[in-house]
């Protein structure tokens, strides 16, 4: 699989509006929502849209979902956390796992060396079958009978790596 550096345009997020998307309403700091990951109808990129729980919960969803997580609204003065939880995390790269677009089989391959980095992942091996390199790993906790994960190495350059690890950090920012 050649080098994929074409892709990192490709995840133009925009900032957190401080609005839920359905109901125009204001979240304030403290409010609990839902930050949604949307496909673009005209191409293969993803937006951020947030809604407020309560719209949420009684169904108003965007049309073509691609994965959420909740979170809170931060207070202006509390120290931003660049990151949503290990479980989202871990959540989304499963969610992944059958994805066959070459932007999102970067994405995950990121976020999968993010994990590594975490120890939420452990690298076992790395297999190459028909010239695609897969990496096997385990998430942490779970004992060596059972599968491991397998995931694309889709052989992206050390440019190609930043500019999708700088958008999956702003995907999952807060600051969003």
């Amino acid at each position: 699989m050649p080098a994929m550096s074409r892709l990192t345009p490709q995840y133009d997020i925009a900032r957190f509006s401080g609005r839920c998307a359905a109901t125009g309403k204001k979240l304030a700091p403290g409010d609990p929502y839902i930050a949604a990951l949307v496909e673009r109808s005209d191409d293969d990129g993803l937006d951020r849209i947030d809604y407020s729980l309560d719209a949420w919960e009684t169904g108003q969803r965007p049309a073509k979902l691609f994965s959420y997580w909740r979170a809170c609204v931060p207070d202006a003065d509390a120290r931003r956390r660049p990151f949503v939880d290990d479980d989202v995390l871990l959540g989304l790269f499963e969610r992944l796992a059958d994805e066959d677009q070459p932007q999102r089989i970067a994405f995950r391959f990121v976020l999968g060396l993010m994990l590594i980095r975490k120890k939420l992942l452990r690298f076992e091996r790395s297999e190459r079958t028909d010239g695609v390199e897969h990496w096997l790993v385990r998430p942490k906790g779970v004992p060596s009978t059972e599968p491991a994960d397998r995931f694309v190495n889709p052989e992206l350059d050390a440019d190609a790596i930043r500019g999708v690890t700088d958008q999956l950090s702003e995907i999952l920012s807060g600051e969003l």
